[in-house]
């Protein structure tokens, strides 16, 4: 038994292949430059998640167009921006708590 009407599992995926697409890839974006390494001219953990990003929207919108199951696509959203705004969350934390230390 489905939990939600047809017109709104529609409405559902629309929002999560267009503007949660787009949401959630640039959270992933500014998240990626915190995990990846610096590289040698310490520029490559900034470029790579600008290059990548047409990479990382392009799976998260087809995946909330293709996948059957609305509940999973949702999940792969909410975890990627979940865990990539903690992240940024924690980084901006801890800038704010050495800027107080300092000063």
């Amino acid at each position: 038994m489905a939990l939600l009407s047809q017109k709104a599992r529609k409405w559902l995926r629309i929002g999560l292949a267009g503007p949660g697409a787009v949401i959630v890839a640039v959270v992933t974006m500014a998240g990626m430059a915190l995990w990846l390494p610096a590289g040698a001219a310490n520029i490559d953990n900034i470029v790579l998640p600008l290059v990548l990003f047409p990479l990382i929207w392009a799976a998260l919108f087809f995946h909330a167009c293709l996948d059957r199951r609305l509940g999973r696509v949702a999940l792969v959203a909410i975890g990627l921006f979940a865990l990539h705004a903690g992240l940024v969350t924690q980084k901006f934390i801890a800038q704010s708590a050495a800027k107080e230390s300092r000063g």
